[in-house]
């Protein structure tokens, strides 16, 4: 499935065309993300390609992210993805309560870059320690924070509740992803 994310209204940029996330679940327990952004990367600060690996504060720059409502009460998943090719998993036990970090069999995030776009590929194994229902559909939200040359920030998801922007708001969370049919 191919999603549009939509900039926040009180955050325009004239560097950023669009930015994308095609969602899809691979196995009952695994997701497969591939996020792009079409715009002048030249004026888009971009970290440095770094070693694949966990890393904490990639919200702070740009970056990819992804969340799954775990169907549990309000707990829910973040995933942060940057460009560099670096990421970062937490469970949160309510609307922004109780973040931990989360332990999970494997993620992976490979950044790519060309003439007028970026992007990763991110794929994350879920075990029991997620807390999801694989048999399931989860509820998701996917944004993206983009850093421009100039320092200058837009916010970008599916929705966007009103007021400055919340990722972690219910009303991102505004993407069924269906379960996997095993056979």
């Amino acid at each position: 499935m191919r999603l549009d994310l939509t900039p926040h209204p009180d955050h325009p940029t004239d560097v950023v065309r669009s930015v994308e996330v095609a969602v899809r679940r691979g196995t009952a327990d695994s997701l497969v993300l591939t996020f792009g952004l079409l715009g002048d990367v030249s004026h888009i600060r971009l970290p440095p390609i770094h070693p694949a690996g966990r890393a904490d504060g990639l919200w702070q720059a740009t970056c990819f992210e992804a969340f799954i409502h775990s169907g549990a009460g309000g707990s829910y998943l973040e995933f942060n993805f940057s460009p560099s090719s670096q990421w970062a998993a937490y469970r949160f036990d309510g609307y922004r309560l109780g973040m931990a970090s989360l332990d999970l069999p494997r993620v992976s995030a490979l950044g790519r870059r060309a003439a007028g776009s970026c992007g990763l590929i991110a794929t994350i194994e879920l075990d029991a320690s997620a807390g999801l229902a694989f048999d399931r559909p989860w509820r998701m939200g996917f944004s993206a924070i983009i850093e421009e040359a100039s320092g200058r920030k837009s916010f970008w998801a599916l929705a966007h509740p009103p007021g400055k922007p919340d990722f972690h708001h219910p009303v991102a969370f505004a993407c069924d992803v269906p379960t996997v049919v095993q056979w």
